[in-house]
């Protein structure tokens, strides 16, 4: 038995054996890993818990102390690590999701991520999470030029064909590569880097390929894939076909609102191709302009338009306060929804063939049949409901039924409808006050996207329309329909219907975070941070460009609003430190928690501007510095923005980057992410798309200005991929 002790671990031998040394298993793991670092090389000779013998036979040998591996592990001697497990095998992409589930698995109730480890996470105090739009996985690859010696970017191509003639064999060279197809990370090399990125390979270990969530021809927003946490499914949902309806969960209540809170701003009529009414245009410029545009778009007065009602100003259908009743849904305005259906003639692709008018309360208003122009080619039965026998005795022209509507809309009157705007198109209408149930139900992918009635119908109301299969739709039932969908949204809230109503601001996630009984000390009693921290769970912050509060920022504990990304950087900085006594924290205006935030999302946003990513400012002092920023550029249309401005502006993107790390606490996961690649040939395409399909309505196949075919389907395909290509570093500080 004696000698079987030293193969247990209580001794080990070092035999000399040719001349060569016989390691221990540990180091020469440790060697065939390429550590060579005396501290990272559990060799058991350097190791202060062995001690060194002789053998009677003369061997060394060494007896090594594996008692420590006995002792609990202690919160202050393991520190926390967060890194890439070299045995771990993705089988996707790592997506915006999964930064959210990291963050929300470090600081609240997320599960385990897969793809990254996370070691003594219980040790991690806070979370700083930073969007830097205008970053790209190619500036890494060194494949744009950040020269500042350089007057222009380097082409792509130009330096593939360069570095294929210089003498420097594969094996030497001095960049990194980082393949668009493959979803590993790599590592960050200091001197791969480009100058100006450089400082990223000090403070991150690896770089992380991350797709943006989004489909074929759009990319998703990324502050809400990062910023919405999706409410847990009940545990009684079945699994079937078709739209599900919708989880109200136990703390849902219902916010009733009236009808003028839903209606259409001039901002979503102009962005859903909608003729703008006179009321609202108050100059003579934005007179002229609108003028130039019907025009072009055919809903002109000599494409037979009217503007109903016959109002100069949105004033003239404000109700009398003593008119309208206490609590009123209605507001003391006439509401009415509308269904259109249409025909193909020789002379328009779809024309006007029925139109329905309803009630608030489900009542028939005008049903009517209208004789379009020219001869009918198709009655599109199956869609329409219309046949030959119910179009011979129509003689009721257009400009015969707009007559009529004059007295039917009125300036109280309010128009509901799906997809109203291409009801007002056949009609030939501009109507001011509108509730468009796509906009008030939006798509769940977002804009241009849009729910079917058919869909929304069985989804929220949980019965089917459309289902008179040849026989076609009927307008009133559709009108009904929507009616009913209006009804149901002035009843729950705003948020029905919504990403709000199915999902959460991971802010609130947090707040609902208390402190773990492992937390307490041996006493079972809290601190006054944990015991704050019992009450309000874990309290998060925002700082960002323009005005936080109005978007994701609303459910944060505090925000703080910034004009340039210095003040991101400093705001960053304040959040973190916090007040430190009661009397700091009572300050006017001040509503950072004492000793700072637990969750901190902010965003540098100079390079996504720089860079022409961002088309909206929120500040005029913010609009008009970097306008300036970008005319000092001197960059020519075609060649993109100069080598030197790009150069400087990553310099300073990264060097703020650097002072947010630098600033950190210990024990801090640093999060920073792009949100995406370069979206400006996306939003281009998809530009122009939307803009055929609105010519489409009204115009023949070969006058359309631009045409949409699968070459530029595929090409908005390709322009979507990279938009939604994104990179991310991830570090515990």
């Amino acid at each position: 038995m004696s000698g079987d002790s030293h193969s247990r671990g209580q001794k080990r031998k070092l035999d000399q054996q040719d001349g060569r040394e016989l390691l221990s298993t540990g180091a020469t793991l440790s060697r065939l890993n390429g550590d060579s670092d005396p501290d990272s090389t559990k060799n058991t000779t350097d190791s202060p818990a062995a001690t060194q013998g002789v053998s009677d036979d003369g061997a060394e040998w060494t007896t090594v102390d594996r008692s420590s591996k006995r002792h609990k592990k202690g919160v202050h001697q393991n520190y926390p690590q967060i890194t890439h497990a070299p045995n771990a095998r993705l089988q996707s992409f790592v997506k915006l999701p999964d930064l959210q589930n990291l963050i929300l698995y470090l600081l609240a109730d997320g599960s385990g991520p897969q793809w990254i480890s996370v070691r003594h996470k219980k040790d991690i105090e806070r979370v700083v999470c930073l969007m830097v739009p205008g970053l790209e996985a190619d500036m890494f690859n060194a494949n744009i030029n950040l020269d500042p010696t350089q007057d222009t970017l380097a082409n792509p191509a130009l330096q593939q064909t360069e570095a294929a003639t210089e003498d420097t064999p594969p094996a030497k060279k001095t960049k990194i590569s980082i393949s668009p197809d493959d979803y590993y990370p790599v590592k960050l090399v200091s001197p791969k880097l480009p100058a100006p990125l450089q400082p990223f390979a000090e403070m991150f270990p690896h770089i992380w390929p991350v797709k943006t969530p989004g489909d074929f021809n759009r990319m998703h927003s990324p502050l809400q894939a990062l910023l919405t946490s999706p409410l847990p499914k009940g545990k009684d949902e079945k699994k079937t076909k078709g739209p599900k309806p919708p989880r109200e969960g136990a703390k849902w209540q219902n916010q009733r609102t009236p009808i003028t809170d839903f209606l259409a701003t001039r901002e979503e009529m102009l962005d859903n191709g909608y003729a703008i009414h006179p009321a609202y245009l108050r100059t003579d410029a934005e007179r002229a302009a609108e003028k130039a545009r019907r025009h072009k778009h055919c809903q002109s007065e000599e494409d037979g338009w009217i503007n109903l009602p016959d109002i100069s100003s949105l004033d003239e259908a404000i109700v009398p306060s003593d008119e309208i009743e206490q609590g009123s849904i209605l507001q003391g305005r006439n509401v009415l929804t509308v269904d259109c259906e249409m025909i193909s003639t020789s002379e328009e692709r779809f024309a006007l063939a029925r139109v329905s008018f309803i009630d608030w309360d489900g009542n028939v208003v005008l049903d009517e049949l209208v004789k379009p122009p020219g001869t009918v080619t198709d009655y599109l039965t199956q869609y329409s409901g219309i046949t030959k026998e119910m179009m011979e005795p129509v003689t009721q022209t257009l400009a015969e039924l707009q007559a009529k509507l004059k007295d039917v809309l009125t300036p109280r009157t309010i128009l509901l409808g799906h997809s109203l705007d291409s009801d007002l198109r056949a009609l030939r209408i501009a109507f001011p006050f509108i509730v468009d149930t796509t906009l008030i139900y939006p798509h769940p992918k977002g804009p241009p996207q849009k729910s079917s009635l058919k869909w929304l119908t069985q989804k929220y109301l949980s019965r089917g329309i459309q289902n008179r299969g040849p026989q076609g739709h009927d307008s009133v039932e559709d009108a009904k329909a929507c009616l009913d969908l209006v009804k149901q949204k002035c009843e729950k809230g705003k948020t029905w219907g919504t990403s709000e109503a199915t999902s959460e601001s991971i802010f609130k996630r947090l707040s609902r975070v208390g402190v773990d009984e492992e937390d307490k000390d041996e006493g079972g009693m809290l601190d006054e941070q944990q015991e704050e921290q019992a009450k309000t769970g874990r309290t998060g912050a925002v700082v960002d460009w323009g005005d936080p509060k109005r978007g994701f920022g609303a459910a944060a504990t505090c925000t703080v609003s910034c004009e340039s990304d210095a003040d991101v950087v400093a705001g960053i900085q304040t959040v973190l430190s916090g007040p430190q006594t009661t009397e700091e924290a009572n300050t006017p205006g001040q509503h950072i928690p004492i000793g700072g935030c637990d969750f901190v999302w902010a965003r540098l946003r100079e390079l996504e501007a720089l860079r022409g990513w961002w088309t909206r400012t929120t500040s005029a002092d913010a609009a008009a510095r970097l306008a300036n920023t970008l005319a000092d550029n001197n960059a020519s249309e075609g060649q993109g923005i100069s080598a030197s401005a790009l150069a400087d502006a990553v310099t300073r993107t990264t060097a703020s980057v650097k002072a947010i790390y630098d600033s950190l606490p210990p024990k801090t996961a640093f999060i920073v992410y792009s949100g995406g690649g370069d979206p400006t040939e996306m939003r281009r395409l998809q530009s122009m798309h939307q803009q055929h399909k609105r010519d489409f309505q009204t115009m023949k196949w070969d006058e359309l200005p631009i045409k949409w075919t699968d070459v530029e389907e595929q090409e908005l395909k390709k322009a979507a991929l990279k938009a939604r290509s994104g990179i991310a570093f991830v570090v515990c500080k």
